[in-house]
């Protein structure tokens, strides 16, 4: 069947119905977005994907709504909301659209449901609350960004909400395809970063021949041992902290503190490498300006954590 009607609701728009539109128009870009509360409109019928809207889910007639009873649930009986519908049904398609290796499709469509499609649905439902992001961030979360780009209140134009309908879907898309694309680039660094951990052998430097994501892949080899990463930067390498894990800043070992802060020619005296060039503050990265300069400040770090520790 071909699609030529993408049909949702009309008025103010919420994160589940625009992020649900990414998807669609996506994989049909020729169809029309309709933003109606018409009965014909909004009832199963040729040629068109109805969400957020009619009252009822039917995959095979292509009906995408959750705010009935009973409502659509997850296996685990957690809610659906039209962007976890839309996103069950047509989010494999979706990732193939985007060029997604299909060795990879199963793990990056479970983290994306995992990790952004199921706090829409549960915000949209009212499970989850934004100001559980605390108060600094309640209003930085997705849902609240995309609620700001509504009209204001006495923007009274009748085309006004749809125009910023469409100005938010280019902006919700955007947000949608980098992730993917990042979660994408995760599973291409994570074979070199394997393959780095091997060559590193029992060592505590892991050598990289460019930035990558690098601490999943560390802590799913179980490489405890490393306790420090290099890479090339530009025409400079750079010499980083891993992380003890995500939720955290804490790091498996700090720089040396006799380089904290400290650039150029004074953290070449006090580190004794010629070519060193900077030290953060926070003893989290360093920089030189060569491998050479680089691996022989990382191997003065390793040589002060191991010390620490006895």
């Amino acid at each position: 069947m071909t699609i030529t009607h993408l049909v949702t609701h009309s008025g103010g728009f919420h994160a589940d119905e625009l992020l649900s539109s990414v998807i669609l128009t996506r994989l049909f870009p020729t169809a029309e977005i309709v933003r109606t509360r018409d009965a014909e409109w909004i009832a199963p019928g040729p040629g068109k994907i109805i969400y957020d809207v009619g009252r009822d889910y039917d995959a095979k007639a292509s009906i995408f709504d959750h705010h009935q009873r009973p409502n659509p649930l997850r296996e685990d009986g957690q809610p659906f909301s039209s962007f976890g519908l839309v996103w069950h049904h047509f989010g494999h398609d979706y990732l193939r659209a985007l060029e997604v290796p299909e060795g990879d499709l199963e793990e990056i469509h479970a983290s994306f449901d995992k990790g952004f499609v199921l706090p829409i649905d549960l915000m949209d439902n009212g499970v989850l609350n934004q100001s559980e992001a605390g108060p600094m961030l309640s209003a930085l979360t997705l849902p609240a960004l995309i609620e700001s780009l509504k009209p204001v209140f006495d923007e009274t134009d009748p085309g006004a909400e749809d125009r910023a309908f469409l100005n938010a879907l280019t902006i919700a898309r955007a947000f949608v395809e980098a992730s993917i694309q990042r979660k994408t680039a995760k599973r291409r660094a994570k074979a070199k970063v394997m393959a780095a951990i091997e060559t590193a052998g029992s060592g505590h430097i892991l050598e990289l021949d460019m930035g990558m994501p690098f601490r999943s892949a560390v802590e799913e080899a179980g490489a405890d041992h490393l306790l420090f990463v290099v890479n090339p930067r530009g025409d400079d390498w750079t010499l980083g902290c891993i992380r003890v894990g995500n939720d955290t800043f804490e790091n498996r070992a700090d720089l040396p503190e006799a380089w904290a802060g400290l650039t150029d020619e004074a953290l070449e005296q006090a580190s004794g490498v010629k070519g060193a060039k900077f030290c953060h503050n926070g003893r989290f990265i360093a920089v030189a300006d060569s491998r050479e300069a680089i691996m022989a400040l990382a191997n003065l770090a390793v040589k002060e954590a191991i010390a620490a520790e006895v």
